[in-house]
């Protein structure tokens, strides 16, 4: 057994207590989801500005050997927030390299607008070569696409009619079929209004109408809206071939398993964090097994919902966090220093959580760490 004293909301410690965990079993055989997890970067802790790119690399290795794929340069790779284009070319240059040795390893890669600076004269045309360049890069290595949103295009567009104009000129010259990121403003206040409408319901027409004009180009769309209803309405809408992928780090273990009309293929930050138990429930759906797969996923969701808990653009310092507790990387360092973002009672609750979801794969090594994160904000047990 281990103890240690954590802080709750309202000051005061209290002794938690672990105790061993059964390992889970990750399933290497066929799955019938495709299953992507957004990877996040180690920083090198002696400068928080550069990446750790063995380490880095390492994590990857370690999603592929569970059977999940890589979503590579994503938001949880803190595009956008400390991650910039130039490091994000060589996180995806040596992902998809590391990726050839590896049996059925899955790649997909994040390409944006993000090297752009929101100045003024900003225009359309600017947001497109900003587009054609990072695709260009990516199909020049045989990677596959993300269209991730884009903080230039919703800083400059005047109606939905802009975000057809781009996407349909991206989409239209793409190599490969291209998977579209719709990302909420609850994990980036700049992209409220994205497709010209703050309502998500109006936004969806726009986006609906994009892909029913590109849908042999499109593999399919991940929303991350952290709402259900309206994304099983979408897949219901969707045109044959074309796929939902969620990104509902809330509900996604109902999404996943769908109902007998749909499903939703996977593409979660979350699922970095909970990898392991990701990989044996994915196993069991696909064995049929449905109750042993909720039974597995359901503390899983409990975590998930506080490491994405508002302010949710947050949720980065969480998943770095897990990383750390199960010894995928020697520190708490994130780059930008993005470890700041949390609070030491946030930090605790994820601990309490992961051990309650049995994804402290160490728990003597686990408490060690914890308890040196408090000792570092003068908690100490």
């Amino acid at each position: 057994m281990n103890k240690i004293l954590l802080p709750g909301k309202d000051g005061s410690l209290s002794e938690f207590e672990l105790s061993a965990i059964q390992p889970f079993q990750p399933h290497t055989g066929p799955l019938n989801r495709i299953v992507y997890a957004a990877a996040h970067i180690v920083a090198d802790p002696a400068d928080n500005s550069t990446i750790d790119w063995d380490a880095t690399i390492n994590y990857r290795k370690h999603l592929w050997s569970l059977n999940i794929g890589v979503a590579e340069a994503m938001d949880t790779a803190q595009r956008g927030m400390g991650l910039a284009w130039n490091s994000a070319k060589e996180l995806i240059r040596l992902t998809l390299e590391a990726s050839k040795d590896q049996k059925d390893a899955k790649v997909v890669c994040g390409c944006g607008t993000d090297h752009l600076s929101l100045e003024p004269g900003l225009a359309i045309d600017d947001v497109i070569g900003a587009y054609e360049e990072q695709v260009e890069y990516v199909e020049s290595l045989s990677g596959n696409v993300v269209m991730m949103a884009s903080r230039a295009l919703a800083g400059i567009a005047t109606s939905a009619d802009d975000y057809i104009n781009v996407y349909n000129r991206i989409i239209s010259q793409m190599r490969q079929p291209v998977l579209i990121h719709w990302l909420g403003e609850m994990f980036d206040p700049a992209l409220e209004g994205y497709w010209g409408y703050k309502d998500h319901r109006s936004a969806m027409d726009v986006v609906l109408d994009i892909i029913n004009s590109n849908a042999e180009k499109i593999e399919g769309i991940k929303i991350s809206l952290l709402d259900k209803d309206m994304e099983i309405k979408m897949r219901r809408l969707l045109p044959p071939g074309v796929s939902m992928y969620t990104g509902d780090d809330f509900n996604f273990p109902e999404l996943i398993a769908g109902d007998d009309e749909c499903h939703s293929e996977a593409l979660l930050g979350i699922f970095d964090a909970i990898a392991p138990a990701a990989s044996e429930a994915l196993g069991e759906l696909a064995n049929g097994n449905k109750e042993r797969y909720y039974e597995i996923l359901e503390p899983a969701v409990a975590l998930s919902r506080h490491i994405f808990s508002d302010p949710t653009r947050y949720y980065k310092t969480g998943i770095v966090f897990m990383a750390y507790l199960n010894g995928h990387q020697d520190h708490f360092t994130m780059v930008g220093g993005q470890e700041t973002k949390r609070s030491i009672v946030h930090l605790a609750d994820i601990f309490k959580l992961a051990a309650k979801a049995g994804l402290l794969r160490d728990v003597d090594m686990a408490t060690q760490r914890m308890r040196s994160i408090c000792k570092l904000n003068s908690i100490e047990s």
